[in-house]
């Protein structure tokens, strides 16, 4: 071997060499996540102001009365957990809905659903008789033309009802939620419609577990 290639070695190895390669890596990723936690300071109030927005106009649209106002995110306890889970619906956040007279008018149910191609997430209103007065989607991934179909709440094929609508006044009184059953689906979009029908199976589950 070289003395050129053992010179090159001894570089390559030097103690020296590997302490400021370490600090210099060390100072690196300190600056990196000081900016990191910079950006998600000045973007994080931004985002939490947008998805509470977007909270509240889901929980708007499936309420009664459109004057109503909400209480703060209430705990999800076990019960209603399993409740949910009974459906395969998985709740996530539940609000109290207070009308525009100050009664207690219900609640706002969000809960997570599966569709054809993924999970469907939307906010169902039930209010305190336990029947639904609405349902909303917030989030799917449904097929284009097919499953969207039922998230845009396309009317039903005769009735003219949209996909969505036909929930309104249901309960769990005379029994679940069943496609086919009590439920229509749009041809071609019988899984989807099975999620949002599961979906509100799980709301109305979770609001009776409330007591």
């Amino acid at each position: 071997m070289s003395e050129q290639v053992k010179s090159k070695e001894k570089i390559t190895m030097d103690p020296k060499y590997i302490l400021v390669l370490t600090f210099t890596l060390t100072i690196t990723c300190i600056i990196v996540a000081g900016l990191l936690g910079f950006v998600n300071q000045v973007t994080e109030p931004n985002i939490t102001a947008a998805n509470k927005a977007k909270t509240v106009a889901a929980m708007s649209a499936v309420v009664a009365d459109p004057n109503s106002t909400f209480s703060d995110a209430l705990e999800i306890t076990d019960e209603m957990t399993a409740a949910a889970a009974t459906y395969k619906t998985k709740v996530t956040e539940i609000y109290q809905v207070i009308g525009s007279d100050g009664s207690d008018a219900g609640y706002a149910v969000k809960v997570a659903a599966s569709g054809s191609q993924g999970t469907i997430v939307m906010m169902v209103g039930v209010d305190a008789e336990e029947s639904v007065t609405g349902v909303s989607i917030v989030s799917h991934a449904e097929t284009s033309g097919i499953g969207t179909k039922i998230m845009n709440n396309d009317p039903l094929p005769g009735s003219g009802v949209g996909v969505l609508e036909q929930f309104v006044g249901m309960s769990h009184a005379d029994g679940d939620l069943t496609v086919g059953s009590n439920v229509d689906a749009i041809t071609g979009a019988t899984v989807s419609t099975k999620g949002v029908t599961g979906g509100v199976n799980g709301a109305l589950a979770v609001t009776a577990a409330l007591g």
